[in-house]
């Protein structure tokens, strides 16, 4: 195996540097990749965590799965991690690079262009030509968080079956946005699944193991690793999503929480003016379950409140 003129022999591990570009002081900036690779020939897993900078849940999952050396042994294949793919926005605690732009939205991308399209480039042409499978792990926004589950693309059945073996709570079948990592992905025949856990600058344990569980339920199933022993969630699969938005602006107060089923026309949260005056209700619109939920104690009239599924 060649990745960016550097051979990957059977059984051995590498660690490569992928220059990316440098930053205003001169210190030069790469893409870290960690390799592994069995004896045995099989199928090559890309997983890739922090393509937006602030969200670190993904980071550490790929961390453990290193410091547990729990791909040291390779019985079939080959696995790259790429435990943070946007570097700068990762130092500035931030979801863009610092020209403002978002790496998941420049794909593919141009190494003559700005640091995200260079990072999306890089991404593009030096690692996904070598992989059969993608593995790209996220969370929430700001403030907001995001139960476990699994994101594949709409009518893609192989990325689907994928989700499945995940075994996430949750599984959402979802269109590929323009110009990110997901469709480029598409566009060049691999199949790729999203995992989404918790929500950024914020480690949160359950996503966090949530996430580590189902990379070794995959990788199990590759016959990659030995069986890890694990034990099945059960899956609710959904179509379609909608968000329930704030009515008013004010404080807000959660009365139900991601993974919750809901009823349609329950009562789920409340939104109080400051003054005392009047309050609110936040009701939810359909049946269905929480995907994700807002933490912002304080809200504006239009705020993304509840993410349900359906």
């Amino acid at each position: 195996m060649l990745i960016h003129k550097t051979t990957i022999h059977p059984g051995k591990q590498t660690s490569l540097k992928l220059p990316i570009g440098a930053l205003p002081s001169g210190d030069s900036i790469s893409m870290d990749l960690k390799v592994f690779r069995a004896v045995e020939e099989g199928p090559v897993i890309l997983i890739t965590a922090g393509i937006h900078g602030d969200e670190i849940n993904g980071i550490e999952i790929l961390r453990r799965l290193i410091i547990n050396r729990i791909l040291d042994h390779l019985k079939f294949g080959t696995v790259i991690l790429v435990p943070v793919v946007n570097v700068y926005g990762f130092i500035n605690r931030s979801r863009e690079v610092p020209d403002g732009k978002d790496v998941n939205r420049s794909f593919p991308g141009n190494m003559v262009g700005s640091l995200a399209s260079r990072i999306a480039r890089t991404l593009t042409k030096k690692i996904l030509p070598t992989v059969d499978l993608v593995v790209d792990l996220h969370t929430g926004g700001h403030e907001h968080f995001n139960f476990p589950q699994i994101r594949y693309t709409r009518g893609d059945h192989i990325s689907a079956e994928i989700g499945k073996v995940f075994n996430a709570p949750l599984l959402l079948a979802k269109t590929a946005i323009s110009k990110s990592f997901r469709k480029i992905a598409v566009e060049m025949k691999k199949p790729v699944i999203i995992y989404e856990g918790g929500e950024n600058q914020r480690l949160d344990e359950f996503s966090i193991q949530e996430g580590l569980d189902g990379i070794l339920r995959l990788l199990f199933h590759y016959e990659m690793i030995d069986n890890p022993g694990l034990k099945k969630n059960a899956v609710s699969h959904f179509e379609r999503t909608s968000w329930i938005r704030a009515s008013k602006s004010g404080l807000f107060r959660l009365y139900r929480h991601s993974g919750q089923e809901v009823k349609k026309g329950e009562i789920i949260g409340e939104i109080g003016d400051p003054m005392g005056s009047r309050s609110y209700n936040v009701q939810a619109n359909r049946e269905g379950i929480i995907i994700g939920h807002n933490n912002a104690a304080i809200v504006n009239q239009g705020d993304a409140l509840f993410h349900v599924a359906y």
